[in-house]
């Protein structure tokens, strides 16, 4: 009897037996696939998960707190924090170091075990005064919430300052590309480069230090943007990839953006996992929000993460909620 499944999902397949990565050229052909077949592309990818990135059927939950809000000097299109936006957002310097256990100790209370602190603006190549007391904020972590997984995301950093994080144990730094790189500077931002960001990351890779690193859908790329992008991933061999769905905030260059179709956003999802078949992709901004009753789809089309407990700039939802979810999805493993 002839399949009745693509003829390229069929060659896709082999990733299920063997747990190598699809090539570009596949990658490619899959992003061309008929809505039609999205569904059967989806079930591959969650398969795909369930045997090579399933980890006891858990779903990796992160929680995250804004330390430092707005002012960044940084152009990044589709960011409420720019200076060079007009976002209106709550703006202030780094909050106090309670602040920060108190957020990770309420995230710990929801089961979560992986908490990552997040500051506005360039980086830090220099051990600045500011610096100096995220750390001490890193340390406070350890100390108070021993089990919890600290990570960062303090924009560009340089390799001393790599070096200090790496003696803090820091289990994940998220730097990510956000789009195609050869697209960044047209569709993010001018006032810095993605080779910055890319000699970030080989900093980190360097020391040790476990990436988190993915990109948003729905800033105007394309599907082989994505693609491009997902490849580009996976020869930084980073070790988390989020992946965003645009959520345009007023005040930001990308406020009157048009949403991807969701049938491309669960094809991007699924190609991600067979080009990642053993990492963690996390579904991240944009699930409550713009996915609404379709997130549950794009954690059955190869994610195994999620952010949970709000985002950012823009509202997230409740762990409680999220932990429901996460055990839903585990049914189809």
């Amino acid at each position: 009897m002839t399949s009745r499944l693509h003829p390229d999902i069929l060659k896709a397949y082999a990733v299920l037996d063997t747990g190598r990565s699809i090539d570009i050229e596949l990658a490619t052909a899959l992003g061309q696939l008929p809505n039609s077949d999205v569904l059967d592309l989806v079930s591959l990818a969650n398969k795909v998960k369930n045997r090579y990135a399933d980890k006891n059927g858990a779903v990796h939950a992160c929680s995250i707190i804004n330390a430092k809000s707005g002012r960044c000097g940084e152009n990044c299109s589709f960011c409420a924090q720019s200076s060079h936006n007009g976002a209106t957002i709550d703006v202030y310097g780094l909050v106090e170091d309670e602040k920060v256990l108190e957020s990770a100790r309420a995230a710990y209370d929801q089961g979560v075990r992986h908490f990552g602190i997040v500051t506005s603006g360039y980086g830090y190549m220099k051990t600045s005064p500011e610096f100096t007391r995220l750390l001490g904020m890193i340390d406070l972590l350890h100390r108070e919430l021993p089990e919890m997984q600290v990570c960062a995301d303090l924009g560009m950093i340089g390799d001393e300052q790599v070096a200090a994080l790496a003696e803090r144990g820091i289990v994940h730094y998220n730097m990510n590309l956000q789009v195609n790189p050869e697209r960044y500077g047209e569709l993010i931002a001018n006032t810095h480069t993605v080779d910055e960001r890319i000699e970030t990351i080989k900093r980190l890779r360097a020391q040790g230090i476990s990436v988190c690193s993915g990109g948003i859908i729905g800033t105007g790329e394309s599907m082989q943007d994505r693609i491009a992008l997902i490849f580009k991933l996976r020869e930084l061999d980073v070790d988390v990839i989020p992946l965003n769905v645009l959520v345009p905030i007023k005040g930001t260059r990308l406020e009157g953006q048009q949403g991807v179709p969701i049938p491309e956003i669960a094809k991007t999802f699924a190609i991600c996992r067979l080009v990642h078949p053993e990492r963690i992709i996390k579904f991240a901004a944009g699930r409550e929000t713009l996915m609404k009753d379709f997130q549950g789809l794009l954690m059955l089309a190869g994610a195994n993460g999620f952010l949970t407990g709000g985002y950012l700039t823009t509202r997230g939802r409740d762990t409680a909620s999220d932990r429901v979810l996460a055990e839903q999805v585990a049914m189809f493993a």
